[in-house]
């Protein structure tokens, strides 16, 4: 199970990665309709902590780690408020508040990489030496 975790740590740390791309070219996009794989990553980068979280639980890993694991669900869920709190500020107050969207972005990288770290060292910690 700890592998497991620690090759679904790994996807989702790519997969965050791949939602700034596809943030920054989205951007680029004047109608906007690039957003689209930024938008999907968001539910896959909500869905698959929680799957993390339940393998981990399984598998018995420590609670500090499943809580992180879990933590990045919540976060993304934070990333889906700042979003529609800036929809509805208008071109006001908006794009002071989308900004929190980057920040908590970054939050996010962040967090998944400490889960990500610690996934592997418990993996390799896992592993029968030879």
């Amino acid at each position: 199970m700890r592998k497991a975790f620690a090759a679904l740590a790994a996807l989702l740390l790519l997969v965050v990665v791949a939602e700034f791309y596809f943030a920054a070219s989205g951007a680029a996009d004047p109608d906007g309709s690039s957003y689209r794989p930024h938008h999907v990553l968001g539910y896959v980068i909500f869905l698959l902590p929680l799957v993390m979280a339940a393998v981990g639980a399984l598998g018995r890993l420590p609670g500090r780690l499943i809580g992180l694991a879990a933590a990045v669900a919540g976060l993304t869920a934070v990333q889906v408020v700042i979003a529609k709190l800036a929809r509805a500020l208008g071109d006001t107050a908006g794009p002071l508040v989308f900004g929190l969207h980057a920040v908590n972005g970054l939050v996010m990288v962040a967090v998944v990489g400490l889960v990500a770290r610690q996934a592997w060292v418990l993996a390799k910690a896992a592993a029968p030496v030879a």
